[in-house]
This record gives structure tokens, sequence and C-alpha cells, in this order.
């Protein structure tokens, strides 16, 4: 790989069935454009339904009622601010090795990951990873078995794993703005940035989560080309160098920002954060704070600012096998310093212990479950019946119409229309999907 295919800027949609390129704004407008393609990524990610429904979508707890508790939204937005300070921080140490193009700049590298980082979440569903796994557990039920007959082991593997990162590349390539004709057209650069995990469900390699469902895997043959990812095996590709940086933003924020949220709900003392930060940053620095909140926040920023400077470090000490697509570590972090990996780990580890399983998030995650399965035990049976025998019940009809924005066709196939049910569903937010729930099942007509 070379960095000139890895930041390329074309851009591609869906005309009759095919994938072509199409031209870039930023040319459009001229060479005295006020913004390059990389900023109508971000300028398109930013004002895109996708993203504001993040506002209302669980990071860690659900329904929260404190106003300062993060949500998909703000994690994101956090996100995208320590991956573009990883990118800029990569990218001049890029540019003083000699190895940027010269039609491109330092902060182009940070551009790039924060766009990435931005649409990273646009996949999740409602109530987080455990709305995932709802999502996965009705399609697995041998139950349901009967309504998945015909489809191929292929289209069988993504309907039974909903994936959070497959479904925020396909609403990137397929369903916002340019819906089915291209989606949000975002650079091939930034695509290639936001696959952690750039195979399909079907990928002979035994791993769980993956990017590419078969309804994006034309779109992601081509940007592949375009970036020069090398193709590892059928359908499994070399991730894009600066795919690391997100996911590196992404971790730091998850382990660091989810305490900070504790010790606002009164789960965690400021002092159970002080002492899992105490390898990485000086804690007594943080004494002047007026409060126990205001500590944490200084303690955090002195985190993720060492974290940022040793991952940076990191990926330049791996840049050649980045490059090569060689590089053996899980991810960056699994080469940081001892300090930071220590710091993270623990971070996690305490999260486990003391936020993950309190009652009150274990008990609406359990409840995600007949949520989901009230949703799906309606539609899916009612779009089977409607492709496979072409007759549905009054109530089915009914049921069916509730997909507006894509509505299921008598030319769909079943795999299709059951890819249009997972977008309603998973595009929803925890409030709507509770909402659906209690409307179908009755209860909130009493």
């Amino acid at each position: 790989m070379n960095w000139q295919q890895l930041l390329s800027t074309q851009r591609f949609k869906q005309q009759n069935g095919s994938i072509i390129p199409t031209s870039t704004p930023s040319t459009q407008e001229g060479a005295d454009a006020l913004r390059t393609d990389f900023h109508i990524d971000h300028d398109r990610v930013v004002f895109s339904g996708a993203f504001r429904r993040l506002g209302r979508k669980t990071q860690v707890h659900p329904f929260a009622e404190h106003d300062h508790t993060h949500n998909r939204l703000t994690h994101s937005v956090e996100v995208a601010s320590v991956g573009r300070s990883l990118g800029n921080r990569v990218g001049v140490m890029l540019k003083n090795g000699g190895f940027l193009p010269p039609q491109y700049s330092a902060t182009d590298i940070g551009a790039v990951v924060q766009v990435a980082c931005l649409a990273h979440d646009f996949g999740n569903p409602p109530f987080g990873h455990s709305g995932e796994d709802a999502l996965r557990e009705w399609f697995r039920d041998s139950r349901h078995a009967v309504f998945q007959a015909g489809l191929t082991e292929a289209e069988r593997n993504d309907i039974q794993t909903y994936e959070g990162n497959a479904h925020s590349l396909r609403l990137t390539a397929n369903l916002e703005m340019y819906r089915n004709r291209g989606g949000m057209r975002l650079t091939a650069a930034a695509i290639g940035a936001l696959m952690k995990y750039p195979w399909t469900s079907s990928a002979p390699h035994g791993r769980k989560k993956f990017n590419i469902y078969q309804t994006e895997l034309p779109f992601i043959e081509c940007v592949a080309r375009e970036l020069g990812l090398p193709e590892k095996s059928k359908h499994h590709w070399a991730r894009h160098p600066l795919s690391y940086l997100m996911e590196a933003a992404d971790d730091i924020c998850y382990a660091l920002l989810d305490l900070e949220d504790a010790v606002e709900l009164g789960l965690l003392q400021d002092l159970d954060v002080e002492n899992v930060l105490s390898e990485l940053v000086p804690t007594e620095n943080s004494w002047q704070a007026q409060s126990g909140l205001q500590r944490c926040a200084m303690l955090r920023g002195m985190a993720i600012g060492k974290a940022i400077d040793n991952v940076a470090q990191t990926f330049m000490t791996h840049h050649n096998s980045l490059l090569t697509g060689d590089f053996q570590g899980k991810d960056l972090l699994a080469f940081a310093s001892p300090a930071v990996q220590n710091t993270l780990a623990n971070a996690k580890e305490l999260a486990r212990n003391r936020i993950y399983r309190h009652q009150d998030k274990l008990m609406t995650e359990i409840a995600a479950f007949p949520c989901m399965d009230l949703i799906l035990g309606l539609l899916v049976p009612a779009a089977y019946a409607f492709i496979t025998k072409g007759e549905v019940s009054v109530r089915q009809s009914l049921a069916l119409e509730l997909l507006q924005d894509e509505p299921i066709l008598a030319s769909d196939k079943l795999y299709y229309a059951y890819m249009k049910i997972l977008d309603f569903v998973g595009g929803m937010t925890d409030n709507r999907a509770a909402r659906l729930a209690r409307e179908i099942s009755g209860i909130g007509m009493m």
C-alpha cells in the first residue's frame, strides 16, 4: 500500500446496478474552495440523520436521566476529537519523514480519521450491544428457521449476525443521502479508515466481527481497488492503516470517559479514577480542582494527551508493517507503552466490575430482548408471507406499512426484505424502539 492511493478522494455512486466513480465536490467548487474533500466528508456526516439519531442511543447507561451522561452522539464527537489529534500528530511525522504525498497536508490525515470516528457508531442498534445480541438471537432461534428457507449461506450469515460495524458502513455507503445510489458518497480514504474489519460475515478466519454485508460487497470491492488494499483471502482485505487510529481513539474514549460518567452517577468515587490513572499521569497536579468531578476531568484530559502521544509514536514505529498489511497486533494499543496499556486495561476492568453489572443497567439490557422479539416477531413473518406467498393478513399488511422509508416490494428477494427490516429496527433510537414495542403489545392503549 502507498499513501498516494490510501488518501484517495475518489467517490463512488450506484447507477443501474453498477458501482461507478463520481466527481469530487471540491473540484467542482474550484481551486479556491473553502472545503477540501475530507471537510466535505465531515459535513456530510454531521448533517446526516444517522448522526442526529446517535443522540438518543445508548452509550453505557440506557435512558440515563442525568444531563451530563454520554450518549452515542457525545461519545462519537469526543472520539472524533481524539482521532483528529492522533491523525494530525501522525500526519506531521509522515510529512517530516517524507512519506506524505506533496498534495496532502499533515492535517488531511487528521481530517480523514475524524470523519471515520464521527461515523463509526452509526450502525449501533437501540440498547447498544444488548440490542445487537437480541437481534442476532431472534434470527438464530430454531423456531424462526422457517423464515430463512431459501437464503444462501452468506445471506443467512448476514441476517443472523447483526453487526453494528457493518451497519455503519451500510448507512454511509447505501442508505443516507443518496439512498440506494451510493449513500453519502464519502471519499475512498474515509470509507477505508471506517473499516476495522474489512471482510464479510462469511470470511473463513473465525473472527466474530465484520464490516461488509453482501449488500455492500460490490461497493467495497471498488473502494478496495481504489485504495490498493491487498486481498488477503476471498472477500477479506488488509486494513487501511488509518483505521487503526480510529480504533485507538474509540478505545481510549471508551475506557476513560465511562469512568467519568460513573462518578457523575455516583457509581464510582473520584479516588477510584485517580487510582486507575495514577500510573499514566501525576495525580497530585489535580488536587487544585474544586470538586471530585473536576479532578476526574483534569486527570482524564492528561491521560488522553499521554495516550495520544504514545499511540501516534507506536503507529510510526510500525509504519512499514501497517503499509504492507502485515501488522501482527490486534490493535495499536497492543504495542503501546506498558503505562498506557495498563491504564486502559485497569479502567475497563473497573468498568466491568462496578458499572456494567449495575442492576439498573442489567434490567434494561434484559428488557432489550423482549422488545426486539416483539418488533421482529411482527415484521419478519409479514415480510416472509408477502415475498413467498404473495398474500398477507390484515395485521401483517398494517405491519409492513411501518417500513415507510424503504417499503418491501413484491419483487424483493427475501434477503433484501430482511435487510430492510434490520435497517428499520437498527436505525431506531432507544426511545423509539421501546415505544414501538409497547404499542405493538397493546399495553400502550391502556
